[in-house]
């Protein structure tokens, strides 16, 4: 795997994080488990290391989407419960070579786990039974119940070790009600299936803003998702972002209007007066969106904000550094501290999920602590 370490880097904060994880245990119950989620390379932040961190930190369980996620994590060495939400229909075999645990949304997926299992003689293999309460994406739905319960019944090949949904709008208080309401329907049914299977699994529903805002629905299990990263659903909760994504300048330049202009699509134009231009290597290929070109998004260097110039490219980006004492090898921050995820996910409209995802394997990710 090609390493930009030399020049841009993630860096996840140790103590940030073990700081968040404090924040949400302190919300619940000490019977309360614990899961937190590692999927999609740990919203971005490097899934081995996260789980390593998290395990370390005393998490119950990990999650992943899918089952490649999961098996990088073995492969690493992770030793904790790692539950598939989406174990799709295919990796079956992989899941229980590699010991992971498969959520389960319907009959179909049920009945080829089931096949796999008899042909190896297995028993009692662990799997999570996910209801849809609203959110209709994927999960049994109340009439589908009842199948599910007479299979079960009679199948000694799994175990339902947990039953949950998930919350569509807990960060909304605009939604509570229609929030409450899944979690009325979620308890409705987990308990009807415990009944007809003769023994209590975990329940689970809350996400990270569920632990925020309905700690009185904490069952027995939540999910950390998102807040471990240092984004809360609550206005002024003081968490701590984990993940930095900084880089380093790699040549400074000052231009004279007679030099034409700068970058793809001759966008940046030089001032009457000159323009001195930092460029940093850090490009839309490493989750730096090209809406942010232009000017219209400005990064740290130095405790100065210098506006971007010209348009973003695929590997690199050109900074106008003009009047600011910065020179080349000089760190530069795409967000942190200043300017924060959320500031970048207000400016793009979108959420900070998706520019922590955004950046890809190729950017290092170092564990730093304060």
């Amino acid at each position: 795997m090609y390493i930009n370490s030399d020049f841009s880097r993630l860096e996840i904060d140790l103590d940030s994080c073990l700081e968040n994880y404090k924040y949400f245990r302190s919300r619940l119950d000490a019977s309360t488990r614990l899961l937190v989620l590692v999927k999609a390379n740990a919203y971005g932040h490097g899934a081995v290391e996260f789980a390593s961190l998290m395990e370390s930190a005393g998490a119950d369980y990990l999650a992943v989407a899918y089952p490649v996620e999961g098996i990088e994590l073995r492969q690493a060495g992770i030793k904790s419960p790692v539950m598939v939400l989406t174990a799709g229909t295919d990796s079956f075999e992989q899941i229980i070579n590699y010991g992971l645990e498969p959520g389960i949304p319907n009959m179909y997926s049920l009945k080829l786990l089931c096949e796999v299992l008899e042909k190896r003689g297995m028993k009692n293999f662990p799997i999570h039974v996910k209801l849809d309460t609203g959110m209709h994406r994927l999960g049994f739905m109340t009439d589908e119940l009842a199948e599910l319960e007479d299979f079960l019944r009679t199948c000694s090949l799994v175990t339902v070790k947990s039953v949950y949904s998930h919350l569509a709008a807990a960060d909304d208080p605009e939604c509570d009600d229609f929030t409450l309401g899944q979690i009325r329907l979620f308890m409705a049914n987990a308990d009807r299936l415990s009944d007809s299977i003769g023994y209590k699994p975990l329940y689970h529903i809350l996400n990270s803003a569920g632990i925020e805002r309905f700690p009185q629905y904490q069952f027995d299990m939540v999910r950390l998702g998102i807040g471990i990263y240092g984004v809360s659903a609550i206005p002024g909760t003081r968490l701590s972002p984990v993940a930095s994504f900084k880089c380093k300048i790699l040549q400074i330049k000052t231009l004279r209007p007679e030099d034409g202009t700068i970058g793809y699509g001759r966008r940046g134009k030089i001032a009457e007066e000159g323009t001195v231009v930092a460029t940093i290597p850090v490009g839309y290929a490493d989750g730096l969106d090209r809406h942010l070109s232009g000017g219209r998004g400005s990064f740290s260097v130095n405790g100065h904000r210098v506006p971007t110039i010209g348009n973003i490219c695929m590997d690199m980006s050109m900074l106008d550094v003009t009047g600011i004492d910065v020179k080349v090898g000089d760190t530069v921050t795409i967000f942190g501290e200043d300017p924060t995820i959320m500031e970048l996910a207000r400016l793009l409209g979108t959420i900070p999920y998706e520019i922590l995802t955004s950046v890809p394997r190729r950017i290092e990710r170092i564990i730093v602590r304060k």
